[in-house]
């Protein structure tokens, strides 16, 4: 049976095959084949990789990056749809359902949603109960940097505390859209706010959202 993860992984590998290399993304300074270049460095490059998080690590996560992006695209592409290398963590289908489903839906998104065109996808609902599971265990992560209180809300009524503080403001959507927003995507998710008028206007603009 196809994991989440592996169905994000092919979606994002259609995508940006069909946007082409130069292609706009959600990604602040990032085009379509730089993106790319990412997700193989981060599935195929862990000593790199870890530039991401480690700051002494960044200059080397820089070059890795540049290099990967000089390979053809079509590569690149080929890369990502046949997944990591067996010695790669992100090869054990547990790992990969855990640290990819998020991973993938974000950077599919970040492409679609670069489009002045774009649509909303209708997500069912096993998919959307599973997103909100990985925001629950992350919401505490991805919101330690904010500069209010953050209480994410899905319509259902079920909540998840992202930072403690005040004044509070509450951000209701989809699980899908709760994690644009929370990954700093805030402008491109389909959301509700509410709370302080100031609060919220703060949040908009924080770059302290994500991981």
């Amino acid at each position: 049976m196809s994991t989440h993860a592996k169905r994000e992984r092919l979606l994002l590998a259609d995508l940006l095959e069909a946007s082409g290399p130069d292609a706009p993304t959600l990604c602040e300074g990032w085009n379509t084949r730089d993106l790319a270049a990412h997700v193989v460095v981060r599935e195929r490059r862990p000593d790199a990789a870890g530039g991401a998080l480690i700051k002494q690590l960044a200059p080397r996560l820089d070059r890795v990056m540049a290099e990967f992006a000089e390979k053809p695209y079509e590569e690149l592409i080929q890369l990502i749809r046949t997944g990591p290398p067996r010695f790669s963590p992100f090869s054990l289908k547990q790992i990969d359902e855990a640290a990819n489903t998020v991973e993938f839906y974000v950077h599919t998104e970040d492409v679609r949603r670069a489009r002045p065109d774009w649509t909303p996808r209708e997500l069912d609902p096993v998919f959307q109960d599973a997103l909100w599971s990985r925001l629950e265990r992350t919401a505490r992560l991805v919101g330690r940097g904010v500069p209010t209180g953050l209480v994410l809300r899905r319509p259902d009524g079920q909540t998840a505390v992202a930072h403690r503080g005040a004044p509070v403001v509450t951000v209701t959507g989809e699980p899908s859209e709760l994690l644009m927003f929370t990954y700093g995507r805030q402008n491109a998710a389909d959301v509700e706010l509410d709370g302080d008028k100031d609060a919220i206007a703060k949040l908009h603009e924080t770059k302290q959202l994500g991981i």
